[in-house]
């Protein structure tokens, strides 16, 4: 009898693991807990919000699903993966406390430092004027982060004190984000990418790098955003580049993780810069990154259920094998991202695209595509060369009609420049 699959969330990125369990022959069922219009023709999509963790038990007991695979990162702060494991159900995704390498940037700074992981120096705050006395004694520009969730909008870059003064006060006098601190790091320069791995404990499979892109507009300009695009095949960083990587932040992050008593048990995203002095930790992240998974999961060639249970379990250790192809994905936006933007605009014509297309923000109302959020569809294709997947994804963008999205143009110009 084939595997029963539970994935949490309603995003691309849920769109993406839900579309590689379908390329496994082990997977006999797929439901998708909120799910999307996109993921409904892969999954069941079932109308439980992704951290309402009791139903979300009592489904995953019903239906006797085998393995709960756990996109967002709000879930796994809720305490997801420590209630369904308490129960005895195999769960993707780590324990509350081990996300903490994600949703406290002190507790993920001072995990750094313990353990000699490269990252860019810092001190921590809850105090307005101590805080901004900080920033005025260290260099423009200044990194201001809140310490929690906060959607991927958490982070100032302030070029001056006013910019500085601004961002404290929105999140330490205000309470944008609830009450917390505010981490303040050095800025660091250089190109960023991605490395996601699969961890459990302190066994490490790398992923395929990538590089995403948070501005809004082209040349890397207005705010920040969940992501605009994103691509494979990082000219840019070397096969030694990656290696220290590998070795020095993210098996040493998930050996500290260990030792501090929190294994990690899902998907460890090092968010990283090539700065001059080498390879350094931006952030990190506790699950799949979005849009990353969209174009890195596309590449995977093993059976990811396999994965996937690899790591809930702690059984076995499968080494994953990718496609050395390239990939790049473009986002549809709503006009007006990442402030307020209209829904319920009709979208046509992607039922035409040639590669793939993961929705974001969708809906379906009768035989009618909707937009239903900020970000609502990403458009990857998958290629021989960077060039030749850049030139399908922008062809797809082409065939795909809505009057109230837009999308970046230069997606992968640091690999072309």
């Amino acid at each position: 009898m084939g595997k029963r699959v539970l994935v949490v969330g309603g995003g691309g990125r849920e769109h993406a693991i839900v579309e590689a369990l379908s390329r496994s022959p082990k997977v006999e069922k797929i439901w998708c807990a909120p799910g999307n219009a996109g993921i409904a023709a892969l999954a069941e999509c079932v109308a439980i919000k992704d951290t309402d963790i009791e139903a979300l038990k009592v489904f995953a007991k019903e239906q006797k699903i085998d393995l709960t695979v756990v996109g967002p990162e709000a879930a796994l702060a809720a305490g997801l993966a420590d209630s369904f494991r308490s129960d005895g159900l195999a769960v993707f995704g780590h324990t509350a406390s081990a996300a903490r390498i994600e949703t406290s940037k002190e507790f993920a700074k001072e995990l750094m430092a313990k353990y000699g992981i490269p990252t860019a120096a810092y001190r921590s705050f809850t105090d307005f004027a101590k805080a901004l006395a900080y920033v005025e004694s260290r260099p423009f520009p200044a990194v201001l982060k809140y310490d929690g969730l906060a959607a991927g909008k958490g982070v100032i870059i302030a070029a001056d004190r006013d910019e500085a003064e601004a961002a404290l006060r929105d999140m330490l006098l205000d309470a944008r984000f609830g009450e917390g601190k505010v981490v303040i790091e050095d800025y660091l320069t250089g190109p960023e990418f991605s490395f996601m791995c699969f961890v459990c404990g302190g066994k490490v499979w790398p992923m395929p790098l990538s590089q995403d892109h948070k501005r809004a507009f082209e040349g890397d300009k207005g705010p920040n955003t969940g992501g605009m695009g994103a691509y494979t095949g990082l000219p840019f960083i070397t096969p030694e580049d990656r290696a220290f990587a590998l070795v020095n932040i993210m098996q040493r992050a998930a050996e500290g993780m260990v030792r501090e008593g929190c294994p990690l048990t899902g998907v460890l995203y090092g968010g990283l810069m090539k700065t001059l002095d080498g390879v350094k930790v931006i952030e990190f992240n506790a699950r799949f990154g979005d849009p990353e998974t969209e174009v890195v999961l596309p590449l995977i060639q093993s059976d990811i259920y396999e994965i996937f249970e690899a790591v809930a379990t702690g059984c076995g250790s499968p080494i994953p094998e990718w496609d050395d192809a390239a990939t790049l994905g473009v986002v549809l936006a709503s006009k007006g991202y990442p402030g307020s933007y209209g829904k319920d605009f009709p979208i046509e014509g992607v039922e035409d695209a040639r590669g793939m297309v993961f929705h974001m923000g969708t809906k379906r109302e009768g035989e009618s595509l909707l937009t239903a959020g900020g970000r609502v569809m990403m458009c990857v294709a998958k290629a021989g060369t960077l060039a030749a997947a850049r030139e399908a994804a922008y062809s797809d963008i082409a065939r795909i009609r809505c009057s109230n999205l837009f999308f970046r143009k230069d997606i992968a110009h640091q690999a072309f420049e």
